[in-house]
């Protein structure tokens, strides 16, 4: 299948969501993860998705970190819940990545600062990653490009 629009999906409160279109590989378009007082806003993630109607979600799976508070973990597993389910309300297909997978298809680490500066070297004309706080931004569009790269071969799962 090729993939016409691409979503990335950083998840989490602080997190992100992209969208790449591989026809017009210069541009992306990235929004920071909406919220309200309870968390993830699902009706407000489902309006901007739903502008741009995806063929797949490569969302990165995540999981609870050692020494993360028992509230922080609920409410972090709780925005990936609500991605998740925004994306299949919508009826679109969710891959998800482990961040080890993904970022060892770009040589990154663990440290977001990396991931930044690699959207800025490939979208240098966006206004998408100017701020050091747009690491979920950048973290989301590399998620699209890793699902970009992976409709030209499919691993054995």
């Amino acid at each position: 299948m090729t993939y016409k629009c691409i979503l990335g999906c950083d998840p989490g409160l602080s997190g992100a969501i992209a969208l790449y279109y591989p026809d017009h590989p210069m541009h992306i378009a990235c929004f920071d993860m909406p919220t309200n007082d309870d968390g993830v806003d699902g009706y407000a993630l489902s309006k901007i998705v739903n502008q741009f109607m995806p063929d797949v979600a490569f969302v990165e799976k995540v999981h609870s970190m050692p020494k993360q508070g028992v509230s922080s973990t609920f409410t972090f597993g709780e925005a990936y819940g609500v991605a998740k389910g925004v994306f299949s309300a919508l009826n679109i297909p969710i891959e998800l990545v482990s961040p080890r997978t993904w970022k060892k298809e770009f040589d990154l680490t663990s440290d977001k600062n990396e991931s930044l500066e690699l959207a800025r070297a490939m979208w240098p004309k966006s206004e998408h990653f100017k701020r050091k706080k747009d690491n979920g931004r950048a973290e989301a569009g590399l998620l699209c490009m890793y699902g970009f790269k992976s409709q030209f071969y499919k691993k054995d799962k």
